[in-house]
């Protein structure tokens, strides 16, 4: 057993002492296994990254939602209809209506548009949201300070608004905006709440939306039609009864039209994370094709490394050294670049996800873990493969021929 810890001991030695001795050579395989395995965990992470934030998205939606939209989802292709096919608006009449499903617990209409909002000499263009009281728990809103939208007749206006936490700072700074009229267009409405900093919300950020009853934002762009309608079921088990619902309750209004779409959260999410997950594996195969350009290096300096060393070699073989050692002692060096090669890479690929975090600190940058064990084991692989034509190469050198280096 002593004898074979030595010998292992002598193959390393053999080893560091080679890299050692040529330590450009040896800087510049380390460097070119690096970036390989630091592309696959940044590009990964990337990917992986982009599907928890889009499902972070979705979180903050909150549960057992639906959202209808106007208009049917077709997919038969072809040129759409020129006349007569343009859907029927959905109108707060049939919010109304869906609220009497016994299957959904509450229903909140989307109204949206852009006006500029004013207070005193500050002025500048908002996103506007009509929504009802509804609206709170469905997006799973928070406030800072005051209330949201009272509890009122769907169809009734009411000069009031919550602003958004970032909309709010911009016109009041740090002095408190409750009780204070602001303009948006030519309409004036009290500011009641503010939102909490909740960032964005499917594409929206919170934070820069001035939000008001919709039948006020109706009268502000001059509409009747609602942009979606948000409809929570009563529980998980029943999202497919009050899909259902939905869809039947409409159809009644607009005499027997299957004019809208319905999607449920859960469709959208996994429909998202199928796509997010391919874009993850493909970011990661185009990243390992630096791993595969890093071991075709490792082949090349490997192969010129036996060219400068057939002396050391045939005298390895003059002294009984095996064949099969030779290619040990080649493969081991092989192994040793891919191995500190790979472990740098990690190092880099997760420091520079660090950095990455601190300038986008809402975007979660993380490298999936079969990822990180994908890209040190194809690093190790490519590093043995394209070792072992130069160890063999050596392995199969005349010792004679190669003492005289001819």
């Amino acid at each position: 057993q002593g004898d074979a810890v030595m010998h292992i001991d002598d193959i390393l030695q053999f080893a560091i002492h080679a890299m050692r001795g040529y330590r450009t050579r040896t800087y510049l395989m380390l460097l070119a296994m690096a970036i390989g395995v630091a592309s696959v965990v940044l590009l990964t992470s990337l990917g992986e990254g982009a599907r928890l934030y889009v499902t972070q998205q979705f979180s903050s939606l909150g549960t057992n939602i639906l959202i209808v939209l106007p208009g049917r989802a077709e997919t038969t292709g072809g040129m759409p209809p020129m006349m007569g096919e343009t859907p029927r608006d959905l109108t707060l009449q049939d919010v109304e209506a869906l609220k009497r499903s016994r299957h959904i617990k509450q229903v909140a209409p989307i109204v949206v548009g852009a006006a500029p909002v004013s207070y005193q000499q500050l002025e500048r263009e908002v996103m506007i949201m009509g929504s009802t009281a509804s609206l709170y728990s469905i997006r799973q809103l928070e406030l800072s300070r005051g209330q949201f939208l009272p509890e009122l007749e769907i169809t009734r206006a009411s000069p009031v608004c919550v602003l958004g936490f970032t909309l709010n700072k911009e016109l009041f700074g740090n002095t408190s905006p409750l009780g204070k009229w602001v303009r948006v267009n030519q309409t004036r409405c009290r500011v009641i709440g503010v939102t909490d900093e909740k960032g964005m919300s499917l594409g929206m950020d919170m934070g820069e939306v001035l939000i008001m009853p919709a039948a006020s934002a109706q009268a502000l762009f001059n509409v009747e039609s609602v942009f979606r309608i948000l409809v929570e079921a009563k529980t998980q088990e029943e999202m497919d009864r009050a899909k259902q619902e939905v869809v039947d309750i409409i159809r009644d209004r607009h005499d027997g039209e299957d004019d809208i779409t319905v999607l449920s959260q859960d469709a959208l999410l996994s429909t998202f994370n199928r796509i997010l997950t391919a874009l993850t594996y493909s970011l990661g195969g185009i990243a390992a094709i630096s791993l595969l350009v890093a071991g075709i290096m490792i082949m090349n300096v490997m192969l010129v490394a036996v060219a400068q060393r057939t002396t050391e070699i045939g005298l390895l073989k003059a002294l009984g050294a095996p064949r099969q050692q030779i290619i040990t002692l080649f493969l081991t060096e092989s192994a040793c670049l891919s191995i500190v090669g790979a472990m740098l890479g990690l190092a880099f690929g997760l420091a520079g996800n660090w950095v990455l975090k601190q300038y986008f600190p809402d975007f979660p940058f993380q490298a999936p873990e079969w990822a990180l064990w994908a890209a040190v084991a194809v690093a190790m692989g490519t590093g043995l493969l394209f070792g072992l034509l130069p160890a063999r190469h050596a392995a199969n050198l005349n010792p004679v021929l190669a003492l005289s280096q001819r």
